[in-house]
C-alpha cells in the first residue's frame, strides 16, 4: 500500500514543490507505478506479507526518526518490521524531500531513488542490518540492486563516502609527513636555514655596510680633513707643485716661489747703494 502522510500538508497535496520545479526527472510518480515498484522490489526480496510505504516530507520523518529511534533528525527511509503471525511484513516511512536531493546529487530521477530506498528498507523489514551484520546485507542488496536494474545502493554509497574520507585523510597525512620530513633535513644540514654561498654572501654585505658606515661618521670626516689641511700647510711653505707650460718650461704657481723671488731682489737693491755709496 502506498500512504500519503496525513499529518503533513506537502504529503496531503502530492508535493506541489516537485511539479513546481519543472524538471521531468523529480516528478514523483503516480501511486500505481508506485506499487509496482513495490511489488518488483519485495518480490525480488522474497518477503512475504503486506507491506505500507508512508511518503512524507523532511519534517516528518524526522519526528518519526525522533520517537522510535531517538534522532531529532531527517533521513532518507525507515524501516518498521511487524510482529510475525498476522500476514503483515511490517511499515516503511521515505522523505520525498529527502530522496529528491540524494537522486539529484546521484545524476538520476527520483522514481529511481524511490525504488533504491524500497529495496534499502525491505531488506531491513526481512531482517537484515548491515550495521551489525558482517556485509550480508550490502552483498544481498548489490546482488539484488543489479537484477533490478538499479544504480548504485545506499550502503555502497554510504562506504563509498567513507573510503573517499579515510583516503583523503591517508593522502593529507602523507602530505604533513613528507612536509615533516622535509623540514628536519633542512635543519639538521643548516642549523641557522642558510647554505654555505648564501652565508658567504651576507658576511660580505655585512663587512660592505660596515665600512660604509665608517666613511660617514664624524671621525672619519675628521681624519679625511685633518690629512688635506697638512697638504695644503706644505704648499705654502714652498712645497708646490709646479706645472710645464707648452714650451717645456718650468715654473712655480706656489705662494712660497713668488716669496723667494721677491727676497732676491731687495738683496740685489740693497747691494747696489752700498756700493753707490762707497764711492
Amino acid at each position: 500500500m502506498i500512504l500519503f502522510d496525513p499529518e503533513q500538508s506537502e504529503a496531503v497535496e502530492g508535493f506541489p514543490g516537485l511539479k513546481a520545479a519543472g524538471d521531468s526527472r523529480s516528478v514523483l510518480p503516480t501511486r500505481p507505478t508506485l506499487m509496482r515498484y513495490l511489488r518488483e522490489a519485495q518480490g525480488a526480496v522474497r518477503l512475504k506479507g503486506e507491506v505500507t510505504v508512508l511518503l512524507t516530507t523532511d519534517a516528518g520523518i524526522r519526528r518519526l526518526n525522533r520517537r522510535f529511534r531517538g534522532k531529532n533528525k531527517a533521513t532518507d527511509v525507515l524501516s518498521f518490521p511487524a510482529e510475525a503471525g498476522f500476514g503483515i511484513a511490517g511499515d516503511l516511512a521515505i522523505s520525498v524531500e529527502t530522496a529528491a536531493r540524494q537522486a539529484a546529487e546521484q545524476g538520476h530521477a527520483l522514481r529511481v531513488e524511490l525504488r533504491v530506498l524500497m529495496l534499502h528498507g525491505l531488506l531491513h523489514l526481512a531482517g537484515m542490518d548491515h550495521e551489525v551484520d558482517k556485509g550480508e546485507m550490502a552483498k544481498k542488496e548489490g546482488r539484488l540492486r543489479a537484477k533490478l536494474g538499479l544504480p548504485l545502493g545506499l550502503i555502497e554509497r554510504v562506504e563509498g563516502r567513507g573510503q573517499g574520507t579515510e583516503n583523503s585523510r591517508q593522502r593529507t597525512a602523507g602530505r604533513e609527513q613528507r612536509t615533516g620530513n622535509r623540514d628536519q633535513v633542512e635543519r639538521r644540514g643548516f642549523p641557522s636555514g642558510r647554505t654555505d654561498r648564501k652565508a658567504r654572501t651576507v658576511a660580505r654585505a655585512g663587512a660592505k655596510t660596515r665600512a660604509t658606515a665608517e666613511a660617514d661618521s664624524p671621525k672619519g670626516n675628521d681624519r679625511k680633513k685633518g690629512k688635506g689641511d697638512s697638504n695644503t700647510n706644505d704648499n705654502d711653505k714652498g712645497k708646490g707643485n709646479s706645472n710645464t707650460d707648452g714650451k717645456g718650461n718650468s715654473k712655480g704657481d706656489s705662494k712660497g716661489n713668488s716669496t723667494g723671488k721677491a727676497t732676491a731682489a731687495a738683496k740685489v737693491t740693497a747691494g747696489a747703494k752700498l756700493k753707490r755709496g762707497g764711492r
